[in-house]
């Protein structure tokens, strides 16, 4: 990872969710770069284009087109992405789905708060959690990042 700027792709087809994602980065003073993608092919075909990655991937579960868990999988099969830590962000909580993404590798789960303080507090604790355990998957028990 560049020390001097955390890469950072989010796939989310929810504009205003997008909006306050990246308004959200702005507040927290670090270099970044920021890319958006609207849905999972957009995100797959991304990727495949790309020769430098993101240092982590926040993907909506809904999104048309192919779903979160979806790219999940492919991302996690394709031997030079399968690294990329990948976040799920979710308006849900499924105990079961939670634990099906967490056996496919996703790195953590945050369920989208309402608020805008509290989903600057969850990004920030996805980035810092991600950053320090040096972008490996937590244990279980840690896996679900909650603000609320």
């Amino acid at each position: 990872m560049d020390s001097t700027q955390l890469r950072i792709l989010l796939a989310d087809d929810d504009l205003d969710d997008c909006f306050l994602f990246k308004e959200a980065l702005d507040e927290f003073h670090i270099s970044v770069s920021f890319t958006i993608v609207n849905d999972g092919e957009q995100l797959m075909q991304h990727l495949q284009k790309k020769s430098t990655y993101p240092d982590v991937l926040f993907i909506d579960m809904n999104m048309p087109r192919k779903n979160g868990f979806e790219c999940l999988e492919e991302i996690k099969r394709t031997e030079k992405l399968k690294s990329i830590p990948v976040i799920i962000f979710s308006t849900y909580y499924d105990r079961d789905i939670v634990n099906m993404l967490y056996q496919k590798g996703a790195q953590y789960y945050i369920q989208k708060p309402r608020e805008f303080g509290k989903l600057k507090k969850a990004i920030h604790l996805a980035l810092s959690m991600t950053v320090k355990e040096k972008f490996l998957q937590p244990p279980l028990e840690q896996f679900v990042l909650s603000v609320f």
